[in-house]
Order: structure tokens, then C-alpha cells, then sequence
């Protein structure tokens, strides 16, 4: 029986090869790595390069650009599974005076504080840091763009805070503690602030020309939460397994899984490319498949990182060049290539090592009104509600431990779902957010908001 831990197919290895050489070739790139993880581990590694007998393997470093965001994202979040802050308090807080400190940590996350995406001029991507020592210089003169919490509006400089917050909070550099609490504990050794050999070189490819020219290379300084590190495609398969999964030495499975629940509004143009924004995660739909990650660019270099959960894939893509290849594109192509050619095997069926007789009471058809719901309960200890057809809302709920269940998702999020019973202890109905569900629809016997007419169902004569 093929397993996730076995070998990609020959076939399967050759797809993989031919979608990054196209994009290398098509791209332009002077060197292309990509990695693809699967059920947890590496399970592929590809290069494609300019130069002959020198293709980059997974310990070559690269700059990866905003998926550093999703580094400085993990150390926010520890901080608030460890009690030191909530995602709801304003940044003024723990950082006060920066002049934007109404904005809350959770909105500085999701972009959506209002903050403009660039510091002021020059370009901090190409010019020293030492340029923009204090907050002030990032922020400049006119932070804010738009109204706080209104729109989802990318900003490098609300990163820039988060770091200082960082910093702030733990009393050391944010180099120091994302190397103590995050690289270490998850053994990313070939992932640094500044570049460590053997890594890349970043190149401008001339547009209309096949012809070359280096790009400098900044220490970012204050902008460094937002786009500092060097990483390897060896290393950022390693990161991909955290993201999807967690690591109680890091970050719990809880914790990264609202990393990649969306918390922006979407604009009219995400909504039509089906992209949106967790925290510190990005997220996008294409070809039907839910993605996670981050992308990431900085002169010289192209980063990409994309997570299917569902499918337990992850891809990673890295470039040396300003312009050129369509990581996003690529990274996503990487993942359906595996998902489809090698469909994730599901773990065989296995009944409940105990079943609570007083949740399997709850389990079966429902109905709200005259819709029909059934009640499942599922093998990681919750219960799932759905509409026995068609669309609808749909949740699953965590047991709170008294009785009554919490909605984890969708419409019903966070509502409580309490069963009802009769003086006789027999079960009555649900409460759902006061919306009352009974075992026959519109049962005369429940408590059915508004009544139920006396005469019951008849015919239309």
C-alpha cells in the first residue's frame, strides 16, 4: 500500500522537474530551487540553473523577503498564548507614542491598521537601514492611509512595529529571540539575518535583454521584522510542516491554525482572485483548492511558500532575481501536481475507543423549521452540524464540558449550542443561538418560537 512516507513516482518527480524548468527558463531566473514536502517530511528537491554543474541544492541560502512577516507573526502569537498580551489591546499598550498605537495588534497582523505599505522615500529595500534608525523615520510623516480595522492594505512598516513590539515585550533584539524561540527549537540552522555561505547572489535581469546586473544587498534595520531573513528551501520545508501542524515547543496546532483563518476584510479584487489574509498567513482558493503561506520579494530575489492542509502538500519556491518567474503560481502548480497524480491515502476507519452515550444521544437528523440537519458525532472528540442536502450553514463544536457545545466555524461561530430536556430527562430539542431544533420539523411538542398552529400539517383543499 502506498503511504505518504514512500517516494514520490517517477512520474510524479518528472512533472515536478518539468514546472520548474519551464519557469526558470520562461522566468529567466538565474537559479531556481523548490522543495516539496509531503505528510511532514521532504519528499522532492529540484533545481534549475544558468550555470552549468552549479544548481543550488536545499542548504543554499536565499532571501525570502515577507515570508519573514510570518516568522515575526509566530513570535506575536507565543506571546499571546503565554498571557504577556491579548491581540485585542492597542498597540499604545506596550509601544507608546508612535502616533499609531489606537491600532490594535490582531489588525496590525491582518494589515488592516491603516498604515501605508512603504516607509518614506528612499526605497528601504535598497538603501541602508541605518537610513531609518528610529520608528519615526519608517512611519514618517503621514502613517496612516485609512481608517483603522475599515480595509485590508498591505503594510511593511505595521511588521516593523510588531518586531519593536517584540523587542519591547522580551527586552532583546528581534534577531535574538526569533533565533532563541523559533530557529532553534525547530532546527532551522541555515536560516540567519544575514546571508551565510553557500547562498545565492540576487541579479536584475535586463527586461529586454538576456543580460545581468547585481543587486545590492541592505541590512534592512528597523524593517528587518518585515522582510530580513535568508533562508533555504531545506529549511523552509521544515517552517511549511510547523505551519500546517504546530509545534508545542513553538506554537500549538491550535494557534497556528487561527495564524491561517482569515481575519481582513476582503477588497473586490480579492474576492474575484479568492485571495484574503490571516495573520500573518496568506490565503488563497485556486482550482478549488484552499492554500496557505506567504510570498515574499526583495531586490534580487523571489520567494514563495504554499501550504495545502487538506492535501498535506507544501511547496517551496525560490529565485535569484528581482523580476521574472510566477512563484505563486509555481508553488501552487507544485502542490496540485502531487495532490492529483498522488491523492493523500486516508487513514483507515477505526471506531471510538469509547463512545459517550450522552453525545450519541445528540447524533442524528435535526431539523430547523422545516430544513432537515444531521448531527455527527466525529472521531476527534467534536460534533459536526449540516444540512442533509444542498448548501447551508454548517459548523463544528467543541464540547465545553458542561453539557453544551461551542461553534468553531462559519455562522456559527463561537455560538452556544445547549440540549434541552423535558422534567422526564428525555431530550427535548437543541438551542443553537436560540434557533430551536427538533427531531420532527416544527415538532408540536418543542418549544418552537412563535408556536405551532393547533391543526398541524393538512393539504391545500
Amino acid at each position: 500500500m502506498t503511504t505518504a512516507q514512500e517516494p514520490l513516482l517517477p512520474g510524479t518527480q518528472r512533472a515536478l522537474l518539468h514546472r520548474i524548468a519551464v519557469a526558470q527558463a520562461e522566468g529567466r531566473a538565474p537559479s531556481l530551487a523548490a522543495a516539496v514536502v509531503r505528510g511532514g517530511r521532504t519528499v522532492w528537491h529540484g533545481a534549475r540553473t544558468s550555470v552549468e554543474g552549479h544548481a543550488p541544492d536545499e542548504n543554499v541560502q536565499y532571501r525570502i523577503g515577507s515570508i519573514t512577516k510570518t516568522f515575526t507573526a509566530v513570535l506575536v502569537m507565543r506571546l499571546r498564548d503565554e498571557g504577556v498580551l491579548d491581540l485585542g489591546d492597542p498597540l499604545d499598550t506596550y509601544l507608546p507614542g508612535t502616533g499609531v498605537g489606537e491600532a490594535t495588534i490582531a489588525e496590525l497582523l491582518a494589515h488592516t491598521a491603516g498604515l501605508a505599505a512603504e516607509s518614506p522615500a528612499p526605497w528601504w529595500e535598497r538603501t541602508p537601514g541605518s537610513l531609518r534608525p528610529e520608528l519615526r523615520d519608517v512611519l514618517g510623516e503621514q502613517p496612516r492611509l485609512h481608517p483603522v480595522g475599515r480595509r485590508h492594505h498591505y503594510s511593511n512598516t505595521g511588521y516593523t512595529l510588531l518586531g519593536a513590539l517584540v523587542e519591547e515585550v522580551r527586552g532583546a533584539p528581534w534577531e535574538e529571540v526569533l533565533r532563541r524561540e523559533i530557529l532553534e527549537p525547530l532546527g532551522l540552522n541555515r536560516t540567519s539575518a544575514q546571508p551565510q555561505p553557500p547562498h545565492a547572489g540576487g541579479w536584475a535581469v535586463h527586461p529586454w535583454a538576456d543580460a545581468l546586473m547585481p543587486e545590492p544587498v541592505e541590512d534592512l534595520g528597523r524593517m528587518a521584522p518585515a522582510g530580513q531573513l535568508w533562508s533555504t528551501t531545506g529549511d523552509l520545508a521544515r517552517f511549511a510542516v510547523f505551519l500546517a501542524r504546530g509545534d508545542e515547543r513553538v506554537l500549538s496546532a491550535e494557534s497556528v491554525r487561527e495564524m491561517r483563518t482569515p481575519a481582513a476584510p476582503m477588497e473586490a479584487a480579492d474576492v474575484v482572485d479568492g485571495a484574503g489574509y490571516g495573520l500573518g498567513m496568506q490565503i488563497q482558493t485556486r482550482d478549488g483548492r484552499l492554500l496557505v503561506g506567504h510570498s515574499g520579494s526583495l531586490p534580487g530575489f523571489l520567494a514563495n511558500l504554499t501550504i495545502s492542509v487538506e492535501d498535506d502538500v507544501a511547496a517551496v519556491v525560490l529565485a535569484n532575481c528581482t523580476s521574472g518567474p510566477l512563484l505563486g503560481a509555481v508553488g501552487a502548480d507544485l502542490v496540485r501536481i502531487v495532490a492529483e497524480a498522488e491523492p493523500r491515502i486516508p487513514e483507515p476507519w477505526r471506531p471510538l475507543p469509547e463512545v459517550d452515550r450522552a453525545v450519541l444521544e445528540l447524533a442524528g437528523q435535526w431539523y430547523w423549521g422545516t430544513q432537515a440537519f444531521a448531527l455527527r458525532v466525529t472521531a476527534d472528540g467534536l460534533v459536526a452540524l449540516a444540512p442533509l442536502t444542498g448548501g447551508g450553514r454548517r459548523s463544528r463544536l467543541r464540547s465545553n464540558g458542561d453539557g453544551t457545545w461551542t461553534g468553531l466555524e462559519g455562522y456559527f461561530a463561537g455560538e452556544l449550542l445547549r440540549p434541552v430536556r423535558r422534567p422526564d430527562g428525555s431530550l427535548s430539542h437543541l438551542d443553537l443561538g436560540s434557533f430551536v431544533f427538533t427531531r420532527q420539523p416544527y415538532d408540536s411538542e418543542a418549544p418552537v418560537p412563535g408556536g405551532v398552529d393547533p391543526e398541524g400539517w393538512r393539504g391545500i383543499g
